[in-house]
């Protein structure tokens, strides 16, 4: 798959001394859907700006389809639309006229049918007369999409797009999305949601303290670090875990864990997938031999949001 945006070395110090970002280098493929996460003041937004040509770099070099975004500014930003956390239009003017104009912007020659196209997609056709000033939260967000789409760029960023919108509209921007990379859209989106990152991207950077920690493809990402818990609710509580039975169990597993938890009525069991030996069948059979029953037995696995965190405390 070819790359669309070339990121190299990109640096950020503001006049202040604060250093924003530091030698961030990332390839996005043609077409795919890339998650960029990270907590407030990780260096998200200023990678986006910068990438936009909103804000200055101070080291590094940026490509968008092979156009240099400071030499060649006009070119790369075509191909760019930029749906910004902050809600930001003309409350006075119609959905239609402010869709219309933002395609104008970019130079583009008038074409009410792509226009027509955009606001349908989005289920703004309706409101396509109505004031921007007059529409809920959720339909404004709507509104910000089309006129980044006005322009039919061929790269999408999405900065925080489910922030403030209820969890069916959330929904619906997500099959959106999919839609729009079904149609060769390259779409690049920060998030607070897990859960989105997880269900939508095709890979995943981590991005902390203005540094590149991680760049994964999701599904690599969820079989390598993740973790699959066994949890056991027992018939009887355990005033404490037997002596050796952790021991026993977890003799032939690698980076297995026991613990007695929820007032000792229920035993977890986490442990690596991915190993031969995972030690629940050695497990299973000691609390036969020491007569300990279960009413109930469960097994998870590790979210995107675990192993979020346990990145994020790894490089704290």
């Amino acid at each position: 798959m070819s790359v669309i945006l070339s990121i190299q070395n990109l640096g950020k110090t503001y006049a202040s001394g604060f250093e924003a970002l530091k030698d961030v280098s990332l390839d996005i493929r043609r077409g795919e859907i890339f998650a960029l996460l990270g907590p407030n003041g990780a260096g998200k937004t200023t990678l986006i700006g910068i990438v936009c040509g909103i804000v200055n770099g101070s080291a590094g070099r940026v490509c968008v389809d092979g156009h240099d975004i400071a030499r060649d500014f006009r070119a790369a930003r075509a191909k760019i639309g930029l749906v910004p956390q902050e809600l930001s239009t003309d409350a006075f003017e119609t959905v239609w006229a402010t869709t219309r104009f933002s395609r104008g912007l970019f130079g583009k020659p008038h074409n009410d049918a792509h226009i027509e196209r955009v606001l349908r997609e989005l289920s703004l056709w309706d409101k396509r007369g109505d004031k921007i000033m007059t529409l809920s939260g959720g339909m404004k967000r709507r509104v910000m999409i089309a006129k980044a789409l006005a322009h039919e760029p061929e790269i999408l960023f999405l900065d925080e797009p489910s922030a403030g919108v209820d969890v069916a509209l959330r929904r619906d921007m997500w099959a959106m999305v999919r839609r729009l990379r079904d149609a060769g859209v390259t779409i690049i989106l920060t998030t607070h949601y897990i859960e989105e990152a997880e269900e939508m991207a095709d890979r995943i950077g981590v991005i902390h303290g203005g540094k590149l920690i991680l760049v994964e493809d999701t599904a690599v990402l969820m079989q390598k670090l993740g973790k699959k818990q066994l949890t056991l609710h027992l018939q009887h509580p355990l005033a404490q875990l037997p002596a050796g039975l952790a021991r026993d169990a977890l003799q032939d597993a690698r980076d297995g864990t026991l613990v007695l938890a929820d007032d000792g009525n229920t035993l977890i069991y986490t442990y690596d997938s991915q190993t031969e030996q995972t030690g629940i069948a050695a497990l299973l059979r000691r609390l036969a031999e020491l007569n300990i029953d279960f009413k109930g037995l469960r097994s998870s696995e590790s979210s995107l949001e675990d192993i979020f965190v346990n990145l994020l405390k790894e490089h704290a």
